[in-house]
Parts: C-alpha cells; structure tokens; sequence
C-alpha cells in the first residue's frame, strides 16, 4: 500500500506552505496532491508557484498529483482549472465533473476525488473510459460499501481512502468564516489565515460538532483510520490519504509508515484538533 498526502484544505501563508512541502519532501509518502481545493480567493500561491513546487517534490522521488476546486461559480476558476488540467506535467485529481469533462475530453488520465461523488461500480466503469485511474471514495461511505464497489471496478483501477483528517463535509456558494465575522463573502478580510486548521464549532452543551473552513464544512472530530490500515488492505485499497493539519502531520505519515510495515496502529489522539472518530468507515454516524 502506498500512503499519500492529500491537498491542503485550509488557507496558509506561502512561507508556511514552502516549509511544510519542504519538509513533505523528506516524509515517507509516495504521493502528494497539490493544489486549492476549497476558495478561489486563498492565493498564497499561484498556478507557478505550486508548479515549481510540484517539480521540487517530483525531484525528490515523490508522485505529485494536482488538485482541482470542488466548487466553481466563476469564469476567472474555469480559466485556472483550464490552466491546471493542461499543465502537461502531473496527474490532475478532478473534484468535480468540470474538470472531469476537460481531462477526458483531452484524453488525460485523471483521479476522481472524494468530491467527485462516486458511489458504485458502475460509475467508476463509465469514468474508466474516460480515463479514470484512481478514485478516492466520498468520506461517509462503510467499509461493505466499499469492499463491494472495489471488487466490481474496472481493471487498472486503484481505490484511495480518506484516512486522516477532519472530513469535509459540505460546500455552499456562502463563506462561514466571513459570516462569522460580519463581514460579506467578497470582503472577508481573509479570515481563513486566522484558523490554520478551521475553527470548531460547539453544540450547546460544549460538544464538538462540526469545523468550519470558508466555504466548507468539516467534520470538527478527525477521521482516524490507523487502526484500520489491514481491514482497509484486505478489501483492496492500494493508497491511503492522510489530509494535512498545521500541526504533527509529519508524526502521523510516520506512524501510517510504521503500521504499514507491521509495527502496529500508535495512539494519535493527543496530535488531532480535537479527537477522532471512524463511525462511518464502520456503518454508523461519522462523529461515532
């Protein structure tokens, strides 16, 4: 099984971003997947910037994939994800069927991410001829779902799991952080720089319930799927994800390593933002 890095979903400074690939380069990872994925106005850096990164990473062994928005409402995100699409370079993950359409149209090999919306074997078949070559599940899919969907999907195929991390959830056309702030979608003042790993937000009785991320919401518990790693390689997974976080993502690639190799599942719970959860990946509710 190989262990990926998936794109960074929160909004960092590009001298964070720098150290954080910089240090990504020397992790036991096979993949990283580059890119925004979340807003279109989170432009620390631009389509070069993550280039040159791209082929740092690439240098140092390691297979770069880029990331596409989830969500576009503008002809300004069409053009980059044009520009992202023909880059001629690296494998493109499509987040949404705008970009699966130009990948396929051009005859581009491409992943399907978890917000590509993928939920049986008959889509991955559709896709395949299209060029499909990885998938990576929606996050609130079982273990039985997946094993089943896995053992139908096309030859040459290879399925993804969203391992680690808070879970994205949702998006929606309104920004949370900016109305959090008073402040409207168009002048948010950049407030995402502000919560490096999203801001939590509570019931009234002090639980945490979800994270939210600008125009996505999160689950505020991280999907922890270490102690899983053998159940998820029985069922055919060849790639497990682990979605950055501002802290310890390091330690976490290696403790995936680690498992990976036999050396058991390590207790994660003090390196996460608030606690985990695997109720999905097990049939029940996400935060279980």
């Amino acid at each position: 099984m190989k262990i990926t890095l998936g794109p960074v979903l929160y909004y960092w400074p590009a001298e964070t971003l720098h150290r954080f690939y910089e240090e990504a380069a020397t992790w036991p990872v096979d993949v990283v997947y580059l890119g925004e994925t979340v807003c279109s106005k989170r432009r620390s850096f631009r389509f070069e910037d993550w280039m040159a990164v791209a082929r740092r990473l690439a240098d140092a062994g390691k297979e770069v994939v880029l990331s596409t928005l989830a969500l576009l409402e503008a002809e300004s995100e069409l053009k980059t994800l044009r520009r992202i699409c023909g880059n001629g370079e690296f494998l493109v993950e499509a987040n949404d069927m705008a970009a699966v359409q130009l990948l396929s149209s051009a005859g581009q090999p491409f992943v399907a991410g978890p917000t590509a919306n993928l939920y049986n074997p008959r889509a991955l078949e559709v896709l395949a001829r299209r060029g499909l070559k990885r998938w990576v599940p929606p996050v609130e899919l079982d273990r039985e779902t997946i094993a089943a969907v896995v053992a139908e999907q096309p030859e040459g195929v290879e399925t993804e799991l969203f391992a680690w991390g808070r879970m994205p959830l949702a998006f929606s056309a309104r920004c949370y952080t900016a109305r959090a702030y008073d402040l409207p979608k168009d002048d948010c003042q950049y407030r995402c720089l502000d919560h490096p790993d999203g801001f939590t937000l509570r019931t009234q009785e002090g639980e945490a319930f979800l994270a939210v991320n600008g125009i996505q919401t999160q689950s505020a518990l991280t999907c922890n799927l270490l102690p899983e790693v053998e159940a998820a390689r029985g069922i055919g997974v060849g790639l497990l994800r682990v979605s950055p976080q501002a802290h310890h993502t390091g330690r976490i690639v290696e403790a995936f390593r680690r498992a990976l190799e036999g050396d058991g599942a390590a207790d994660l719970e003090k390196l996460m933002p608030v606690g985990g959860c695997s109720g999905y990946w097990r049939g029940k509710a996400g935060m279980a």
